[in-house]
């Protein structure tokens, strides 16, 4: 077929692709393969998205519209968060948090337990309040809140069928400030990580876990809650605007304002502007969760690695999150942090450091991103058993399953 995800690192083995305009046209599609995926952003490092001859349904053409009501907003499953922010805000209305990327789709993101940063914000997932899905047989049915399986189809990973629209909670816009300090110290980011993260409404850290500090502190604060200061536990206010991967000689072009200017809310919780490249472009990713209170642990155990892993990097980055009920998510059932790697583009070696990485980190219960590169499912899933029933329930024939389904969710592990 020749067509490749986002990064280019996988190429889909179905033997077609087509391009749905309507829901309609989904349900015939899907009622018509003995296998089928749907396609987003094309942003996931795997083959999570793959249907080996079956067909995969391109939904980027597929427009339903978006409608604001009375603390929601109901959009596509191909809508992109960038793609419908600015229409929110001008309504008065935000999301509670978005992930770095703006360019990423919902259905996609949500479905793999994508998230943004912040100790008290959970994953993008936590947002969804409705889901409308086109089952194995064609059907249309439409998922709430109310219904006791929703908290294992949001983050569904593919499994029960194609979502065509989500409803998601939404809050009053809000105005947010970068501020990006350099140099954090290592033992001040474990004697006061706490207070770090609760710094801002949203912080990042970014390593090479080589260097004699942590490269950068990255605070998004909600516009009037900033503090200001003139270090952050040894770090010292940035001379001027950042890229994640700063110390790799990357310039912040493509970065969102920083420097303590404020804006709304989708120019600057996103690291990376919607017109641009996201990120460095030519990458591939892996992250891993750990549970909140392991998180120095995992931290000095990862620096451990350093000599192996940081040849390999762009960045990495490392993130809080709140946690959640979702079946699936990286998060279920409590805080987490994220140990996120931004690798350059050098497969073969990232696969061969991915078992020691996840060997290091098994001890502290470490669960991987869904859409990114991992080795094996470490993580407990104690909704496991339950997710398998519910996509046995709604997909018999397994039309939506695939090697990676196969491999990582139906095959004992976990």
């Amino acid at each position: 077929m020749g067509e490749s995800n986002w990064a280019g690192n996988h190429t889909y083995a179905a033997g077609a692709v087509l391009t749905p305009r309507t829901v309609d046209e989904v349900r015939e599609a899907v009622a018509g393969a003995s296998r089928v995926k749907a396609l987003g952003s094309r942003h996931c490092f795997n083959d999570i998205a793959d249907s080996p001859g079956g067909t995969l349904l391109d939904l980027s053409a597929l427009d339903t519209g978006v409608e604001i009501g009375d603390g929601t907003v109901t959009v596509g499953g191909s809508a992109r968060y960038g793609d419908f922010a600015e229409q929110l805000h001008a309504a008065g209305f935000a999301l509670p948090n978005l992930a770095s990327l703006p360019h990423i789709t919902v259905a996609g993101s949500v479905a793999t337990g994508t998230h943004g940063s912040g100790r008290r914000q959970p994953g993008l997932a936590a947002a969804v309040s409705a889901l409308e899905l086109v089952t194995a047989d064609g059907g249309l049915r439409t998922f709430t809140r109310a219904d006791p399986e929703f908290p294992g189809l949001v983050v569904g990973l593919g499994a029960f069928g194609v979502v065509t629209r989500l409803t998601l909670d939404v809050v009053p816009a809000f105005d947010v400030r970068q501020d990006v300090f350099d140099a954090l110290p290592w033992e001040a980011a474990y004697r006061h990580f706490d207070e770090i993260e609760d710094a801002g409404y949203s912080v990042s850290l970014f390593t090479n876990w080589a260097n004699d500090a942590i490269d950068l502190a990255w605070v998004k604060s909600r516009e009037g809650a900033f503090t200001e200061r003139g270090e952050l536990f040894g770090a010292v206010p940035a001379d001027g605007p950042r890229h994640p991967a700063h110390a790799a000689g990357i310039t912040a072009g493509n970065c969102t304002p920083q420097q303590g200017v404020p804006g709304p809310w989708h120019q600057r919780l996103p690291h990376f502007a919607l017109e641009f490249t996201p990120s460095v472009g030519d990458e591939l990713q892996s992250e891993y969760f750990v549970p909140y209170e392991h998180a120095t642990a995992a931290i000095a155990a990862v620096r451990e690695l350093a000599d192996l892993v940081s040849p390999l990097l762009l960045v990495s980055e490392i993130r809080a999150i709140a946690g959640d009920e979702l079946w699936l998510s990286p998060c279920h059932g409590g805080d987490r942090v994220a140990l996120h790697f931004t690798w350059q583009p050098r497969q073969a070696e990232v696969e061969a450091v991915l078992p020691v990485l996840e060997e290091r980190l098994a001890g502290f219960g470490a669960r991987p991103h869904w859409g990114k590169l991992f080795h094996d499912v470490r993580g407990d899933y104690p909704r496991l058993d339950d997710f398998r029933a519910l996509a046995a329930s709604l997909d018999p024939g397994g039309k939506f399953r695939n090697p990676f389904l196969d491999r990582h969710v139906f095959s004992g592990t976990g």
